[in-house]
């Protein structure tokens, strides 16, 4: 009876793939520790720095660009993170221009050159980046459809950039050019068509933030678009709301001391009201009655972005 002997060629290849993992890695490993060794006295002074490009990043991964990618992604997130927590204060993750992210930009620049098919950084970059450097939040998604040239969501992404600036027909060009990609759906087309015709209309924004909350897979862009929709539709709201102050105004010569006061024309309304009969905003806040000026504001605690 004769044994099988062991195949050497095929366990000297086994040896060599796990040897590749294991330098992968420790490379990984290696790169983050020395990055976090060069951090801490930079951090502490609030004087940033960051110490490595995308291409130098790229090569000291030896060839696990994608683990790398990931690593840097993790970072861009925690920093920013770290920063709102810092800021003790209600932000949107559309205007963070106070909190002086000016490593932000570089970081999505290295994790995009990493891995130039990793898509949600350019999200990331759309949506955060323009409040603190538009035009790196262009040249970013830019650099993303270069590498990604059918990935129709990037000229979704880059036309909302132009869209936030006002720049309503250079958006409508971009959604007309991501239209044209074989696997975009038809909204794209329409999208550039009504930009073009009322691209600062609020109609225009409740499309984008629909669209936005429908397609993203980021669960934080996913609820500033919630809390934009609510937003738009808070300020339809309002207007109503000051035609019904100005009408008991015009009746009675005085602006109502309460809600209640106006329960009848807001029943006929079919507004939600709260137990003391006060309208509701969208996020479930009543609306706070300004007498002395017979104007409408927002709770200070309500979801609804205040600006």
């Amino acid at each position: 009876m004769t044994s099988k002997r062991p195949n050497v060629s095929e366990n000297a290849r086994n040896l060599i793939l796990v040897a590749i993992i294991f330098l992968g890695f420790t490379a990984v490993v290696l790169l983050s520790l020395w990055i976090d060794r060069q951090r801490p006295q930079v951090e502490r002074v609030d004087a940033e720095t960051l110490y490595l490009n995308g291409t130098t990043a790229k090569r000291l991964s030896l060839g696990f660009n994608g683990l790398a990618a990931d690593w840097y992604w993790m970072r861009s997130l925690q920093y920013v993170g770290k920063k709102i927590i810092e800021a003790r204060q209600q932000t949107e993750m559309d205007d963070l221009s106070l909190l002086d992210l000016k490593l932000l930009g570089p970081m999505l620049d290295i994790t995009t050159t990493l891995d130039p098919q990793f898509l949600e950084p350019y999200e990331y970059a759309a949506v955060i980046m323009p409040s603190i450097n538009r035009d790196e939040a262009i040249r970013l998604v830019k650099k993303g459809i270069a590498a990604n040239p059918h990935a129709w969501r990037l000229y979704h992404h880059l036309g909302y950039i132009h869209w936030q600036q006002g720049d309503y027909k250079t958006a409508s060009q971009i959604y007309l050019e991501g239209s044209k990609i074989p696997e975009a759906p038809p909204w794209m087309e329409a999208m550039s068509a009504r930009m073009e015709a009322e691209g600062g209309s609020r109609a225009v924004a409740r499309e984008i933030y629909t669209r936005m909350y429908e397609q993203s897979a980021d669960e934080k862009v996913r609820d500033m678009a919630r809390r934009r929709l609510m937003q738009v539709a808070s300020l339809e709201e309002r207007e109503v709301l000051r035609k019904v102050l100005a009408a008991y105004k015009n009746q009675l010569g005085r602006c109502p001391i309460s809600w209640a006061e106006t329960g009848e024309a807001l029943r006929n309304l079919r507004w939600r009201l709260g137990p003391a009969g006060a309208p509701l905003d969208p996020s479930g806040w009543p609306y706070v009655l300004d007498k002395d000026l017979c104007e409408v504001h927002l709770d200070l605690n309500s979801e609804v972005p205040q600006r």
